[in-house]
C-alpha cells in the first residue's frame, strides 16, 4: 500500500467515513498518518474517592449504593446514583443516558472514569464511563490517542483506521544524515510514526515527538532558506525613489513618528529604491503604528506611477483600512485613486473594481484575499502589503506573480503577533526584519486585572459607569452558542443577559464568525458609530479593529485563551486618549494561581509577554494547549518547542554550508524528501 493510496483502501473505511475524513482534510493514507493526536487519554490507576482532586479526569473503583434516580430539567434527562469505595462516597451524574439504569444495580462493582467537579462543597463525577475491574486492568497505564474530530467521527474510529494503515504501510528507509540523527538524538522514522499515535509510555512519546517536530521544522527552514536564496538574486524591477507626498504628509500629521517608526520607514523607503526586490517584515506590538508606514509605502509606489495592494485578514479590517486611507488622503489633499475589494461585495461592485484595477484607474487596492483571485488583473502592481500575514493560507508572491504585465512586486508583511526576536529571525528567515519597539507618545498604558466569576457583577457595574461617561465596551466569550459538553460563556446567551442587566436604554450587539460578512460589517459600523454601546463577541475582533471610544474589555473564561491571543484582544482598547481597562475573568476562580494570566497584569508589552509565555510553558510542556496564532505546524509549536526549533535551524544551516545542492550519496534520499516537501507545501510557505 502506498502513502498516496486513498483512505478507502483501508478495511472499514467506506464512502460515508471517507466523506467525514475529508472534512478534516484527510484523503490519503499519508494524510491519515500525519493527522497527529491533539492529546492522549492516560488510563491512570484508580484513585480512592477521598484522595480525588476537585477537578480533572479521575478513575475510581467503587460499589454502587442505593438505586439510580432519574429526573428531567427542561430538555435535560438526568440520571444520578451514589457509589463508595471504603474511603468515601461520591455522586455520579449522566445526561441523556437513561439506558444505563439496567447496569446501575446496587452492589455492582465498576471502575468509573470521568471528569470530577466541585459545587457547593460537594464533588460529583460527570458522564463517567463504566468498566469492569478486569476490563480496566488491561487499559491501566496505557495512552490512547485523542484526535480533532468532526460530527459523526470518533477518536476510536480514527485510531482503528491509523492502526490499519500502520499495519499495511511498508517500512521507510532513513533519509536524515547520520551526523544529524546522532547529534540531536533523533529516533527512527518508523518508530516515530507509530509511537506518536500509540505510545507505550511517556519516554516513547517524547522520542517520537522530538523526531517528528525536528523534521517538521527542519524541512520548513530548509525550504525557506532555498527560497530566500532566490529572493537575494531577484533584482528590483520597480526602482521607486522617494516622492514629495510622503514628506509633506509626515510634516503635517498631528503627531510625530516615533524613532522606531522613523527607522523602519527609512528601511522601507530605501528598499523600494534599492537594487533588489523588497521582502520585509514589520514586526510591531499592538498599536505601535505599523499602518501609517504601510500607507506611506503605498504613496511612494503610486507616486512613481505604479499600483500598490494591501490585504487584510478580515473584511472588517479591510474596510477600516479603506476608510482610514481615503479620509487621510482627503484631509491632506493627496490625489490617489483607491478601490476596495472584498468577498461580500455585489457582482456589479466587483466588476467595477476589476475594471478599475485592470485599466490602472485604481492606484491603491485594499481588500481581503479577494484581491488575489484569478479574475483580478493589475495594470502595474509594484507593491503587495499583507497585514497579519500568517492568517493567509496562500503564498503571496506566487499568487501575485502573474498579475499584470510586470513580475515580482515588492513584498511588505506586517505582524502584531508578539514573537521573541530570536524565534522571529529563525521563522521569518525568508524576510528582512524590522521591529517597531516603542509605542507612540501619549498612549496611556492599559490597566489590567484578573478576577473570578464572583466579580462579574462588579465588572458589569464598571462597564455601566464607562457607558455613562460616553464610552463603549467589548465582552469576549469563547463560544458562539451554548454547548452541553462544556461549561463556558457563549455570545448568544451572554448578549441577552447583559442586555437585560443594562436595560433598554443601552444597545448590546453581538459579533461572531458564523455571521455573514454583510452582517459583521453592519454590526461593526454600528459599534464604530456608537449606536451599539457594548459588543459581545468571539475572538473575531482580535485583529486590527480600531474603535478609539472603546475603553473596557471583559474577557470571559480568559483561562481558555493563549497569551498571545489575549494580548491581541486587549489591543482593541487603549486606542484613544482616555484611560482603558482590561478585565480577565478566570472561569475556574483560581485568580492568583494562574501564572499565565498574571503575566498580562504585569505588562502590556507583547514581546515581554511572548518571552514569559515561552518560559512558563517550557520546552518540556509537550501536551499543553497549542498556542493559537502565527505558525500552524501539524505537530510543532514554536513556543513550546523553541529549543527543537533552534536545533533544526542549526542543522539546516550546517547542511546548507556543507552540501548546498544535497549532491552527496548520503543526502540523496533527503534531497528527494525536500523536493517533495517543496512541491507539497509551496503554497503555505511564508513569503
Amino acid at each position: 500500500m502506498r502513502q498516496t493510496s486513498p483512505v478507502t483502501s483501508l478495511k472499514g473505511i467506506g464512502p460515508k467515513t471517507a466523506g467525514l475524513l475529508e472534512k478534516l482534510d484527510i484523503r490519503t493514507v499519508e494524510d491519515l498518518l500525519e493527522n497527529y493526536p491533539r492529546d492522549y487519554d492516560y488510563f491512570a490507576a484508580p484513585t480512592p474517592i477521598l484522595s480525588c482532586p476537585d477537578t480533572g479526569i479521575v478513575s475510581i473503583r467503587a460499589v454502587i449504593t442505593g438505586k439510580p434516580y432519574q429526573a428531567k430539567k427542561g430538555n435535560l434527562q438526568i440520571l444520578t446514583v451514589w457509589c463508595e469505595d471504603g474511603s468515601g462516597k461520591i455522586k455520579l451524574i449522566w445526561f441523556h443516558m437513561p439506558y444505563l439504569v439496567g447496569k446501575l444495580i446496587p452492589g455492582s462493582r465498576y471502575v468509573f472514569r470521568g471528569r470530577i467537579h466541585k459545587k457547593d462543597n460537594s464533588r460529583f463525577l460527570e458522564q463517567p464511563a463504566l468498566y469492569s475491574p478486569a476490563e480496566y486492568e488491561t487499559l491501566e497505564g496505557s495512552r490512547r490517542p485523542i484526535y480533532s474530530l468532526t460530527a459523526g467521527l470518533t477518536s476510536r474510529t480514527l485510531a482503528k483506521a491509523v492502526e490499519a494503515a500502520l499495519a499495511r504501510r511498508p517500512l521507510e528507509g532513513e533519509y536524515l544524515p547520520l551526523w544529524m540523527r546522532e547529534e540531536y538524538g533523533l529516533a527512527d522514522p518508523n518508530f516515530a510514526g507509530r509511537a506518536i499515535h500509540f505510545p507505550k509510555n511517556e519516554e516513547e512519546l517524547r522520542l517520537a515527538r522530538t523526531r517528528l517536530v525536528f523534521e517538521e521544522f527542519f524541512f520548513f527552514l530548509s525550504a525557506i532558506r532555498r527560497l530566500k536564496t532566490e529572493e537575494r538574486e531577484c533584482p528590483n524591477r520597480f526602482p521607486l525613489p522617494p516622492v514629495p507626498e510622503t514628506e509633506m504628509l509626515l510634516s503635517r500629521l498631528p503627531y510625530r513618528l516615533t524613532k522606531a517608526q522613523e527607522r523602519v520607514w527609512r528601511e522601507i523607503s530605501g528598499n523600494l529604491n534599492g537594487n533588489t526586490r523588497m521582502s520585509r517584515l514589520i514586526q510591531g506590538d499592538v498599536g505601535s503604528g505599523k499602518t501609517i508606514l504601510a500607507f506611506l509605502a503605498l504613496l511612494q509606489v503610486t507616486g512613481n506611477g505604479y499600483q500598490g495592494a494591501m490585504m487584510a485578514p478580515t473584511e472588517v479590517l479591510a474596510r477600516q483600512h479603506y476608510e482610514s486611507l481615503t479620509k487621510l488622503l482627503e484631509q491632506y489633499g493627496i490625489k490617489r485613486r483607491v478601490v476596495l475589494l472584498t468577498g461580500s461585495m455585489t457582482a456589479k461592485e466587483k466588476r467595477l473594481a476589476y475594471d478599475r484595477i485592470e485599466t490602472g484607474a485604481a492606484e491603491i487596492i485594499l481588500g481581503t484575499h479577494a484581491v488575489i483571485q484569478e479574475r483580478v488583473r493589475f495594470a502595474g502592481l509594484a507593491l503587495v502589503i499583507t497585514d497579519e500575514q500568517h492568517r493567509f493560507g496562500v503564498r503571496q508572491r506566487e499568487a501575485f506573480s502573474d498579475k499584470g504585465e510586470e513580475k515580482e512586486p515588492h513584498i511588505l508583511v506586517m505582524s502584531a503577533t508578539p514573537i521573541p526576536r530570536t524565534l522571529a529571525i529563525i521563522l521569518y528567515g525568508d524576510l528582512d526584519i524590522s521591529v517597531i519597539d516603542e509605542l507612540p507618545a501619549g498612549r496611556l498604558p492599559i490597566k489590567n486585572c484578573v478576577v473570578g466569576p464572583d466579580y462579574r457583577e462588579n465588572a458589569w457595574r464598571f462597564i455601566e459607569r464607562e457607558l455613562q461617561a460616553g464610552h463603549q465596551a467589548y465582552v469576549i466569550c469563547p463560544m458562539v452558542e451554548e454547548n452541553d459538553s462544556v461549561d463556558l460563556e457563549n455570545v448568544v446567551d451572554y448578549r441577552k443577559k447583559l442586555q437585560k442587566r443594562l436595560g433598554s436604554g443601552r444597545v448590546v450587539g453581538m459579533l461572531h464568525g458564523r455571521m455573514r460578512p454583510g452582517e459583521k460589517n453592519a454590526v461593526m459600523d454600528e459599534f464604530l458609530s456608537g449606536r451599539i454601546q457594548v459588543l459581545v463577541s468571539t475572538t473575531v475582533v482580535e485583529v486590527g479593529v480600531n474603535v478609539p471610544n472603546a475603553t473596557v474589555m471583559l474577557v470571559e473564561n480568559a483561562e481558555r485563551f493563549g497569551l498571545a491571543q489575549l494580548h491581541q484582544l486587549r489591543g482593541r482598547v487603549g486606542r484613544g486618549t482616555d484611560p482603558s481597562y482590561c478585565i480577565f475573568l478566570n472561569g475556574t476562580g483560581e485568580t492568583d494561581k494562574n501564572k499565565r494570566l498574571q503575566v498580562l497584569v504585569r505588562s502590556n508589552d507583547g514581546f515581554y509577554i511572548a518571552s514569559e509565555d515561552l518560559k512558563l510553558r517550557g520546552p518540556g510542556d509537550l501536551f499543553g494547549i497549542r498556542q493559537s496564532g502565527a505558525f500552524e505546524f501539524a505537530l510543532g509549536d514554536v513556543f513550546t518547542d523553541a529549543e527543537i526549533l533552534r536545533r533544526a535551524s542549526e542543522a539546516s544551516k550546517r547542511l546548507e554550508a556543507e552540501d548546498p545542492e544535497l549532491s552527496s550519496e548520503e543526502n540523496k534520499e533527503l534531497k528527494k524528501k525536500l523536493t517533495a516537501y517543496l512541491v507539497r507545501n509551496r503554497e503555505r510557505l511564508y513569503l
